[in-house]
């Protein structure tokens, strides 16, 4: 896994967690890859998965069932998109709008831009056989 020096790592991990959430690989109540296999899947050290682990058990995405292994809680997703969403309004946003005004990109030309991203993303998940 390629990091980024902007934010740590086990965050980083933890976002690609929650992505893979989002995107199906791990169903709600799903068992998630231990500590060690994810850990040698993205090429960290261990103790650097479980930090990531511990962040998303303590925000409620995954649960620990003791002995056997992390699970997907219920509702992961939706919480997951809760919370981007939040943080996203309150900490992106006012730094996404500030460029789009000072790149003098219009409201329109980002609809726009908008609607052909959603267009791309619904075909490329559903591309017709």
């Amino acid at each position: 896994m390629d990091f980024k020096d902007n934010k740590t790592i086990y965050l980083q991990i933890a976002d690609r967690i929650c992505d893979e959430i989002l995107l199906g690989r791990y169903a709600e109540e799903a068992r998630i890859p231990s500590v060690r296999e994810y850990a040698a899947l993205v090429e960290v050290n261990a103790n650097t998965v479980m930090r990531s682990y511990d962040h998303l058990q303590s925000r409620e995405v995954i649960y620990n069932k003791r002995g056997i292994g992390y699970f997907v809680s219920p509702g992961a997703a939706d919480l997951i998109r809760s919370l981007r969403r939040e943080r996203f309004l309150h900490e992106e946003a006012d730094y996404f709008y500030r460029q789009l005004f000072t790149l003098n990109v219009s409201p329109e030309e980002l609809a726009g831009m908008y609607r052909d991203y959603i267009k791309n993303q619904t075909t490329t998940e559903h591309p017709e056989s």
